[in-house]
């Protein structure tokens, strides 16, 4: 396997972390509006990521200078091609962190109402973005021999695109139902559980779907693999939510997320972003990656530095494991 193989992999990898961590707080943040009934019951629901959500967010970084780093044609593609969408993603990335550290700094009703609004369309503007873009990417966008988009927005909103915005959006907010019904206690979690359900049908109808057209499309024996594992393991995670088991269910939840971004992925190799004009002008690992001796010093640099991250990140959630409740809120 060639270095530009090995890296195209690891930024799969850092996709999926950053989708499978960042996944649930933007469905806690959209819970804000959808399961808490009160201002306490949103402060617990802000405080069970409240440890977290900033850590989370490295993966979007590592994921982003990786690109940067060993595809750099395909960062400038994506980032001018996709301009539009990912500064409003960005804008509510920014926006969000403000809304999460200013909330509480005055105790002005209106003031941290107007707060908790930012964290809940900050949160669900980016799910389902995220599923716009990706869903493109793997579909073809209108790239040249140059390397360049020439598409507009709108080509960008076709059907398929939609679709995946839409599964991003279900899928993230039951993987955060699912996180809520783990780190709560009390009514909440009770009602986590329920509304988890009701989600869980209703994102595996829109993932099936979605799923099923991308293997139609660009499926072979390997991405058929990962959308059975997706299918399946989304299944179980409504059962084990039904059954009261909250942390197979997360645990399942997360699966699904890896094996999607994986057939995702998988559909995708070796190009890394097709063009829907002429498929010789697509991005490939090959053409679009840096040199060998760069990718050769970013390998040294990245083994070095992720076994830290990853142990670091493990503490933080070790040490903030414990449920929390409307007991737990001071006045």
């Amino acid at each position: 396997m060639e270095l530009h193989d090995v890296w195209f992999v690891l930024i799969a990898v850092l996709w999926t972390g950053y989708f499978f961590l960042e996944g649930f707080d933007f469905g806690i943040g959209i819970l804000t509006k959808l399961l808490a009934r009160n201002r306490k019951e949103r402060r617990v629901l802000i405080n069970t990521i409240g440890p977290v959500w900033d850590g989370n967010e490295v993966w979007l970084l590592s994921a982003g200078g990786a690109t940067f780093a060993a595809f750099p044609d395909w960062y400038a593609t994506l980032f001018s091609g996709f301009y539009l969408p990912l500064l409003l993603i960005l804008v509510c990335l920014i926006v969000r962190g403000v809304a999460f550290e200013y909330r509480a700094k005055r105790p002005d009703e209106s003031w941290q109402r107007n707060w908790e609004n930012a964290i809940f369309w900050t949160s669900l503007i980016p799910a389902v973005l995220w599923g716009v873009a990706f869903g493109n990417i793997v579909r073809g966008v209108k790239i040249d021999a140059q390397k360049e988009y020439v598409g507009t927005l709108g080509d960008l909103l076709n059907p398929y695109a939609i679709l995946g915005g839409l599964v991003t959006l279900a899928l993230f907010t039951f993987h955060g139902t699912v996180f809520a019904a783990l780190k709560t206690v009390g009514d909440i979690r009770v009602r986590a559980r329920k509304l988890a359900l009701g989600l869980g049908v209703v994102t595996a109808a829109l993932a099936l779907g979605f799923l099923i057209w991308t293997q139609a499309d660009n499926g072979d024996g390997k991405s058929l693999v990962a959308m059975i594992v997706a299918v399946a393991a989304l299944v179980a995670a409504i059962g084990a939510i039904a059954a009261g088991r909250e942390g197979w269910s997360f645990a399942l939840s997360g699966v699904t997320i890896v094996a999607a971004v994986a057939m995702l992925f998988l559909t995708l190799f070796p190009n890394v972003m097709p063009s829907s004009l002429n498929e010789a002008w697509s991005l490939t690992v090959t053409n679009a990656s840096s040199t060998p001796y760069t990718l050769k010093i970013m390998t040294w640099c990245a083994g070095i530095a992720t076994p830290v991250v990853l142990l670091y990140q493990g503490w933080t959630y070790w040490v903030f494991r414990k449920r929390i409740g409307t007991q737990h809120i001071a006045e």
